[in-house]
């Protein structure tokens, strides 16, 4: 989620109406405010929503859902006259680029942290952590175009942006702390992406780092944008919010030609959504005249075309109007969740616990009888997580998400005791001792079943106290069992073990190896286990 810092006197000049209005209705679109202060407040908004992730494109939003301004935001946008070059080497590296030029840019304090903000929210929700998309804003007056998107040797140096001396390409990913956060996305390739001016001036090290000369001040009046990444479709969506976004602010956009190709160009998508289709999915009874007036209240072009058809134009900022129901949904918003009457089932039922539920409530009594105390982790994790940190190989089975939102969320958990250490993790100023457990479905070759986990972290914590509660825990659970020397590489060797029932290996335990106690960045002695609940005697099928 992303919270976003709307300051009153900006919002109000944007919106055109006053704060009290802004806070009591901008939770209807879909958000929720965090905290009030003196001159601002912050507010989250959801991921599928960047084009929220700035003051100006709340105040958009706003004055559409409260009738000061509907229907579809127009963005002139004229040639700039200025190119990009794209190097046919960077297919392999960084392949996609999209840029645009703003003009007559008015910055105060508000406006410029606000465009800041918003670029750093976009790595986030678009751009997958800069692996999807990277942004780069520059002050145009200190560079001349064209410009060249080149793969550049690593050797190639110039002053990183909050520098003063010249470092090599290198040398930016060993001491530059962007370079440190960002050096994965990059550092196996024998070439770096680079955007030079026509003078071999730099503007950016995507997606790094930009350039100290090129950096933006209360001063600077142009702007030279340039998004780099591995997927057109969310490096365009980049380029149109923040251009939007700055345009809401009072700039100018302009057209750059990227090997011949004219971008951006601000133009909506059209689509034809059917009357019928929405009401029966909302449950509620609209007109093709009322749905086209909802929907231009949340800033759509919308017309009704008889009576089961609307023409909808979506604008280039809705990067999350994938789908009819999309747009369905924000008819619902207008129109009002409260407004919507709630009805009966219209059959009658009687509900018993799952057998499922059962034994994972039985597993819960041992694990506070032991002194645990239970937490819920995610269902979604990373690859980096359920295995990098953990010094494991990637299990075969693992179910990747297709459309990540974002890249702590990339893949289903096979396992529980890495989640645990992340529980651990964000709670390490907590005292000690402490024993988590938590209880829930695994998903792994596209089978869905339970395990158990548990972690111990004191000074003391060790194998044998990994043992003690693996022990109690199969004793009370009547799982008859043998226990065989580990490889699990997340354990220490020689104080690891595998716990075996029927000759099929069912669950694990041991004192986690050192490496991964730095992985997450904890300073005690870690002891933990985690067990198949398939191994218990009569476990219910599903």
């Amino acid at each position: 989620m992303a919270v976003i810092t709307l300051p009153y006197k900006y919002l109000e000049r944007l919106t055109k109406t006053d704060r009290k209005t802004i806070l009591e209705k901008v939770p209807l679109i879909g958000s929720d405010v965090e905290r009030m202060e003196e001159d601002h407040a912050d507010v989250e908004f959801f991921p599928d929503r960047p084009d929220l992730f700035s003051p100006e494109g709340v105040a958009r939003a706003m004055r559409g859902f409260l009738g000061i301004e509907t229907g579809l935001p127009v963005y002139p946008v004229k040639p700039s006259g200025i190119t990009f070059t794209i190097d046919p080497m960077l297919a392999a590296i960084r392949p996609v680029l999209g840029a645009a030029v703003i003009r007559g840019v008015t910055f105060d304090d508000e406006s410029i942290q606000s465009i800041m903000s918003l670029q750093e929210s976009l790595h986030w929700a678009v751009g997958r952590g800069r692996s999807k998309v990277a942004i780069g804003i520059h002050d145009l007056d200190t560079v001349e175009p064209p410009f060249h998107y080149i793969a550049s040797p690593r050797s190639r140096r110039f002053v990183p942006l909050d520098c003063t001396e010249e470092m090599t390409m290198d040398e930016i990913l060993l001491k530059h702390a962007k370079g440190q956060e960002y050096a994965n996305l990059v550092k196996d390739f024998d070439r770096f992406p680079l955007i030079v001016d026509s003078g071999d001036h730099v503007l950016s090290f995507p997606p790094i780092i930009n350039s100290e000369r090129t950096k933006v001040t209360m001063k600077t009046k142009n702007i030279i944008l340039d998004t780099t990444g591995t997927e057109r479709k969310a490096v365009l969506a980049a380029v149109n919010i923040i251009c939007t976004a700055m345009a809401e602010g009072g700039a100018r956009i302009e057209s750059v030609t990227i090997n011949g190709v004219q971008t951006p160009t601000l133009a909506p998508a059209e689509r034809t959504v059917s009357v019928k289709e929405c009401n029966k999915l909302l449950g509620i009874h609209l007109s093709a005249a009322e749905m086209a007036a909802h929907l231009e209240r949340m800033r759509f072009g919308a017309r009704a075309e008889g009576p089961d058809a609307v023409n909808v134009l979506v604008p280039c900022y809705r990067a999350d109007i994938m789908h009819d129901w999309d747009t369905f949904e924000d008819v619902a918003i207008a129109y009002g969740y409260e407004r919507i009457s709630d009805l009966p089932p219209e059959t009658f039922t009687v509900g018993k616990p799952h057998p499922v539920q059962e034994l994972g409530r039985v597993a819960r009594e041992i694990f506070c009888g032991l002194g645990f105390l239970e937490v819920m982790p995610f269902t979604l994790t990373s690859e980096a997580t359920l295995f990098g940190k953990m010094r494991r190989s990637e299990n075969t089975g693992v179910l990747h998400v297709m459309h990540p939102i974002t890249v702590d969320n990339t893949v289903v958990r096979t396992e529980l005791v890495p989640l645990l250490m992340e529980f651990l993790s964000m709670n390490r100023h907590r005292e000690l001792p402490q024993r988590l457990f938590t209880i829930g479905d695994v998903v792994e070759c596209c089978a869905t079943y339970q395990k158990a986990g548990g972690i111990s972290m004191h000074p003391g914590a060790d194998f044998s106290e990994a043992y003690a509660f693996m022990d109690a825990m199969l004793r009370e659970l009547s799982i008859d069992y043998c226990v065989r020397e580990s490889s699990d590489e997340a354990f220490i060797e020689g104080r690891r073990g595998d716990v075996f029932t029927g000759g099929k290996k069912v669950g694990v335990f041991g004192e986690i190896h050192p490496a991964v106690l730095n992985a997450f960045e904890l300073e005690h002695p870690v002891a933990a286990f985690e067990l198949d609940l398939r191994a218990v005697p009569g476990y219910p099928a599903l």
